[in-house]
């Protein structure tokens, strides 16, 4: 057989012979099965047997005189163009060599039985091995007999010249007579009854390479491709996986809205799209163990190929067993220069149209174009806004125009996030709503740039933009710059400035924005009285017949994932330290929290964790720390306790975390205590024989210090951290600290505001300081300064 090649018998230095998908197949098959990886037999057509169909059909000079009357200004004859070409090759004949090879190979493939097979389009490039061809070409699935497969082949020879094809060939120089088509016939696994989706070996947001990111639906990928469902997302962190620890950071339950299965013999072959029943959305695709399979398999592919690696996965419903479908590079990230950032930040605020999943980072403004398909792609103007309820591959030709991207339906692996990544064209995806919110014509503004969620504004909004080499940026010499971070939303993004690690992560934030319920009313649910707040916790606990352990998890994936950001760098992670009246707030709250005319003094941090009050809450929050460390391998993170008032508390909250398994130095477990009262510097060595270091909590230390109630406005101009009296507390507890060997740093908003507020603490000698993410460059270029200002042979550290 010289027109048919089976997997085995290529590899991926065969892109010419059976193009790069059919390449990757093969070296998947033929290197990497000895590594436990499950990959679906099959065979491909040579480049030879698409150039002898183009020659025996004679379509080579009808196929040139056609293109050349392609318009390549404007593209408006795009279209026709397509269809004459694709007509040529549907209306010709397979060779009669061709066609038996074809059916021998089948046979071969099945044996005995009569199987479903998937035909793929596969591009050769000959004299571009580096050329991307993904999404240009057509597929078939579930073909059964002989004659259906003959036509898949002939259709996705066909496919060659779709328009998005022609388009993307024309755009980057591709002689169309330079590329030959190869049709990949792959064993179909029964997804259909089972589950499939995509995966990349890096976080497809940010580049971020410690990640393996996993999607997926019900049935058959499709629908996750074209954006028509929301598929559950998975982010498993490399290291961990492979010191073979809980290594998911982060689980989004999609809701998988349709599903795809397979046409039954007596409705044809092909596929059949119906309705996910309700219970089965409310279930992730998999299990934890096989979001871990597949992940340890994504990067034995990404170690073999020495690159980042996009790739299909099936979950067979029959067998239960786990396929690598498709392996290709990743080819929007691996080529990205991170050094240098742009960071966007909206200035004032603008009416919430809608919001969805932001792909990208950018901010921009254009005119709304709602569009039903790309059939109305020609009302698309340079610097409009598609709107649009899910993008096709056939869009492709058109975003280029666009200024960005605004979806009903699909998720950050559909086809318009991928497009929009490529393009680096700002997306916000699976609104629900845009093309019922959006009008047509009206103004509007997508900002990507304010964490994974995508919001869409009305008007047009003012923003900035700040571009930094990062690679351009000393580091201090001696004082450990470290950020400030609540919002596990963008950490991915932050990893990449320069920092030594994280010196506050605010647990409350995301007790506040994840989990959303008070611990407590979670402890207490079986004898909650509010029945309407017992239905609103059902509902976000949905899956969970032990609500203690929604909170559990839901904390532990979300500070799981800063850790993972910044690992192996520290990550201090504060205890909660809600006010009562902030507690109260959240759902289910009011019945466990006393009414407090001061609640800045009253019940809060320390003095809670060891109370009957909630010393159940407290709980829930050393478990979740506890599973952090030891099930999920972040011993980079340490526990720090805020407004500890007495070493005797200080005392009393170790022993309560000691009983819920943390235990002081087990598993290099190190307890940190904010200072933050005067008390806490008076008593410093006491303090210090307790806890393994401090953080200067400047806001609350002053406002103690001076008697300032900071949210006064009458007095809030007596508020400076600058006051004599502030920055002798501050100078006395980093003396302190460095008389008893313990780490000290401080976490606020004055040493980037004020160089000579910084200059103070790099010459006392702290440790580090901690800012929020917007403030760091400034924060660090105002250290730099301080240490160049030193006298030499200072001390300082």
């Amino acid at each position: 057989m010289h027109f048919i090649k089976f997997f085995s018998e290529t590899g991926i230095a065969d892109i010419a012979l059976v193009g790069g998908k059919n390449a990757s197949l093969g070296e998947l098959k033929g290197r990497l099965s000895s590594a436990g990886i499950n990959v679906p037999d099959g065979f491909a057509t040579t480049a030879e047997a698409f150039h002898i169909f183009i020659r025996e059909n004679k379509l080579g000079y009808p196929l040139k005189r056609i293109l050349a009357t392609l318009n390549t200004t404007t593209y408006d004859n795009l279209a026709e163009i397509g269809k004459a070409c694709r007509g040529l090759l549907i209306s010709a004949q397979l060779p009669q060599s061709l066609r038996e090879e074809l059916c021998i190979a089948y046979r071969k493939l099945n044996g005995p039985e009569i199987a479903a097979v998937a035909v793929r389009s596969s591009a050769t490039a000959e004299d571009l091995p580096e050329a991307s061809f993904a999404g240009l070409h057509e597929s078939f699935l579930n073909i059964r007999d002989e004659q259906s497969l003959l036509q898949a082949v002939q259709e996705c020879f066909a496919s060659l010249y779709t328009d998005r094809a022609i388009k993307y060939r024309n755009e980057n120089s591709f002689p169309h007579d330079k590329i030959a088509l190869s049709a990949g016939i792959q064993k179909m696994i029964r997804a259909d009854k089972g589950c499939s989706g995509v995966c990349f070996t890096l976080e497809p947001e940010t580049g971020f390479r410690n990640t393996v990111h996993i999607a997926g639906v019900w049935g058959l990928g499709e629908n996750m491709v074209q954006g028509t469902v929301t598929p559950d997302e998975f982010l498993v962190f490399k290291p961990t996986l492979k010191q073979n620890k809980y290594a998911i950071v982060e689980k989004n339950l999609g809701s998988k809205e349709k599903w795809m299965r397979y046409a039954e013999v007596k409705e044809g072959t092909g596929t059949i799209n119906m309705d996910t029943p309700e219970g089965m959305r409310a279930l992730f695709v998999l299990e934890d163990k096989e979001v871990m399979q597949l992940a340890r398999w994504a990067v034995i592919v990404e170690e073999h190929y020495e690159k980042p690696m996009d790739l299909e996965w099936a979950k067979d419903g029959t067998t239960q067993e786990l396929f690598i479908l498709q392996a290709r590079p990743e080819t929007v990230h691996s080529r990205r220069q991170w050094p240098v950032q742009h960071i966007y930040r909206l200035k004032g605020s603008y009416p919430l149209i809608t919001s969805g999943m932001a792909v990208g980072s950018k901010i921009v403004s254009g005119r709304a174009r709602v569009l039903a398909n790309p059939a109305d792609a020609a009302k698309l103007q340079p610097g409009d806004i598609l709107v649009t309820g899910l993008t096709s591959p056939d869009w492709a030709p058109f975003l280029k125009k666009v200024q960005g991207i605004i979806t009903d339906k699909g998720g950050r692996t559909s086809y318009a996030s991928i497009i929009a990544r490529e393009m680096g064209t700002p997306a916000v995806v699976g609104c629900g709503n845009a093309t019922q919110k959006i009008r047509e014509g009206m103004q509007i503004t997508i900002s990507c740039a304010e964490g994974r969620e995508g919001r869409v504004y009305e008007g047009t909004a003012q923003w900035t933009e700040e571009q930094t080499d990062l690679s351009s940026i000393q580091l201090p010499g001696k004082t450990a710059p470290m950020l400030i971070i609540g919002d596990p939303g963008n950490v991915f993004q932050w990893s990449f400035y320069p920092n030594r690690g994280v010196g506050l992560l605010r647990m409350e934030f995301i007790i506040n924005n994840a989990i959303c319920i008070h611990p407590m009313a979670l402890v207490k649910f079986a004898i909650l009285e509010d029945v309407l707040v017992k239905e609103q916790i059902a509902h976000l606990t949905t899956g969970y017949s032990d609500k203690q352990q929604y909170f559990i998890d839901k904390l532990a994936l979300a500070v799981g994932k800063i850790a993972a950001a910044f690992y192996p760098k520290d990550v201090i992670v504060r205890m909660s330290d809600f006010k009562t009246n902030e507690y109260a707030h959240l759902l289910g709250g009011g019945p466990f929290e006393p009414q407090e005319e001061n609640p800045m003094l009253g019940f809060r941090g320390a003095s809670r964790y060891y109370h009957p009050l909630y010393k159940e809450g407290f709980r829930l929050e050393c478990l979740a720390m506890k599973k952090v460390r030891d099930e999920m391998g972040f011993t980079n993170v340490k526990l720090m306790i805020p407004f500890c008032r007495t070493p005797e508390e200080g005392k009393q909250v170790i022993a309560a975390m000691r009983e819920n398994g943390l235990v002081q130095q087990e598993n290099g477990l190190e307890i940190y205590m904010m200072a933050e009262i005067p008390s806490n510097i008076l008593l410093a060595a006491r303090f210090a024989q307790l806890f393994d270091g401090f953080s200067i909590g400047s806001n609350d230390l002053t406002q103690l210090t001076l008697g300032i109630d900071r949210d006064s406005g009458i007095v809030a101009p007596l508020f400076s951290e600058k006051n004599p009296a502030a920055m002798k507390m501050i100078s006395d507890m980093i003396r302190q600290a460095r008389q008893f060997n313990k780490k000290i740093g401080l976490c606020g908003q004055a040493p980037s505001d004020d160089p000579d507020f910084a200059a103070f603490l790099v010459t006392e000698g702290i440790d580090s300081i901690s800012f929020n993410p917007d403030a760091l460059l400034q924060g660090i270029k105002n250290m730099v300064q301080a240490e160049q200002r030193l006298p030499a042979g200072s001390s300082a550290s």
